[in-house]
């Protein structure tokens, strides 16, 4: 097999479309930098290392600076073509030759690049706008609406059609209805179009107090500092008289009240750096042993886990981390997304989730790694626990909510892992033991 350059370098592709550039002819440049042809050939072939006095000698020759040789913007570039070609393993992408395509077409590489990038998010944009279609409320109401209206028009009209020796004040009734039907309709549409655009304004006049109070929670990105170390009195209150229409109904605000009130006495018992100081070096969290530490229950450290600053878990190597929790029912309350892997908005998750699983076995703590169905890189690292809510009471059986903290895996963990979806309506996997209904997208054997 051919010795790659130190990192899967570029330097040799570099060398040799400079050379071309500038018209030199292969024997010459090796002469120049006191070697022979045979291993240049190598070295341009990125079939041999490279670097020191030898680089210096190239770039010499060559009339550029070492770093022109040595360096370049591809890495990020090779990221996303091997990201898209792990994506679409069907295409066949020759993974061996990446670094001579990049080297030498880096235009048409850019372009692949961004192709796959903008496939990945119009799936993303089509899952969402599946959840919504199949799960949204609000949606299916105005729906409904314009199909009923739809069909009474028809009926009208049919009637005025069919009748022809019809009463001059039937025919003007009928004629009345079908306008009015008309208006209908139309401020139905309107309001189906506001509903499915994306915009803020119309986002925030349709969202459910649920939805209100996560996009609160997510223009702060889950941390709040004005309750952090001791909030002062007043603090709760002067962060949700900021809210606008974020928080547009009472419902929202006594929600998030009830998020934030939690947040502080959580803030209070775990400071943010006594806990950024606990967390281990890179490697994966433990939350039950970190709550164990510090005096607190799995679920409470998840919680305050999931609220850190990116860039204090940076700190100690650390990836933003993901939280789901759900009550009794199954029924989601609480959602951090993390990246590639999505939350359903309006509930129906996955069944296979460990969230789920964990409501089955209440205060045993669930560890273990899953992949995404259909997503390659989907690989992560999930611990989920059911615990009682509040305190308990004789001869009642308690109420149990479950959390989940979501980490990325590493790309080296084994591909056999278990695999789940975000929702059955739009995983690909077959043969699925807790599918609830068929998905919309091609079954590829997930």
């Amino acid at each position: 097999m051919a010795e790659r350059g130190r990192g899967g370098s570029l330097t040799g592709t570099r060398i040799r479309e400079r050379r071309n550039l500038v018209g030199m002819r292969q024997a010459e440049l090796a002469r120049r930098a006191g070697i022979s042809a045979s291993y240049l050939n190598l070295i341009e072939h990125n079939r041999r290392r490279i670097g020191g006095k030898l680089l210096l000698s190239l770039a010499e020759a060559l009339g550029v600076e070492p770093s022109a040789l040595s360096e370049g913007a591809e890495a990020a570039l090779l990221a996303q073509l091997r990201q898209a070609a792990a994506d679409r393993p069907e295409a066949g992408a020759d993974l061996e030759r990446i670094e001579e395509f990049v080297g030498r077409f880096p235009g048409w590489a850019q372009l692949v690049a961004q192709q796959g990038q903008r496939l990945g998010a119009l799936q993303q944009a089509v899952e969402a706008l599946t959840d919504r279609l199949t799960h949204d409320p609000h949606l299916a109401a105005s729906l409904h609406e314009v199909l009923s209206t739809v069909t009474a028009i028809h009926a009208s009209a049919e009637i005025l059609v069919a009748e022809k020796e019809l009463e001059p004040e039937w025919r003007d009734r009928f004629n009345r209805n079908i306008r009015e039907d008309s208006a209908r309709l139309a401020e139905g549409a309107r309001r189906l179009v506001e509903e499915l655009d994306e915009g803020e304004t119309s986002e925030a006049a349709i969202a459910s107090p649920q939805d209100q109070v996560e996009g609160f929670l997510s223009d702060h990105g889950f941390h709040f500092p004005a309750l952090e170390g001791g909030a002062e009195d007043g603090a709760v209150e002067a962060l949700l008289s900021t809210a606008g229409e974020r928080l547009g109904s009472g419902a929202a605000r006594l929600m998030a009240r009830r998020v934030l009130d939690r947040y502080a006495r959580e803030a209070a018992a775990l400071p943010v750096s006594a806990v950024i100081e606990a967390l281990p070096e890179g490697v994966v969290l433990d939350p039950a042993a970190l709550g164990a530490r510090f005096g607190v229950d799995a679920g409470r450290m998840m919680r305050r886990l999931a609220t850190l600053p990116a860039d204090r878990l940076a700190e100690k190597g650390q990836a933003p981390l993901g939280l789901v929790a759900c009550d009794a029912s199954g029924t989601l309350t609480f959602r951090k997304p993390l990246d590639r892997f999505p939350l359903p908005r309006f509930g129906a998750a996955c069944p296979l989730w460990p969230l789920f699983q964990a409501l089955s076995r209440p205060m045993m703590p669930i560890a273990g790694k899953i992949r995404l169905a259909g997503r390659s890189e989907g690989v992560f690292v999930t611990h989920a626990i059911a615990q009682p809510v509040g305190a308990p009471v004789a001869n009642r059986d308690p109420t149990f909510e479950a959390h989940m903290l979501i980490q990325p895996g590493r790309a080296e963990d084994p591909v056999d892992l278990p695999r789940v979806g975000v929702t059955c309506r739009i995983c690909p996997k077959a043969d699925c033991r807790g599918r609830r209904e068929p998905s919309i997208m091609a079954e590829s054997g997930g």
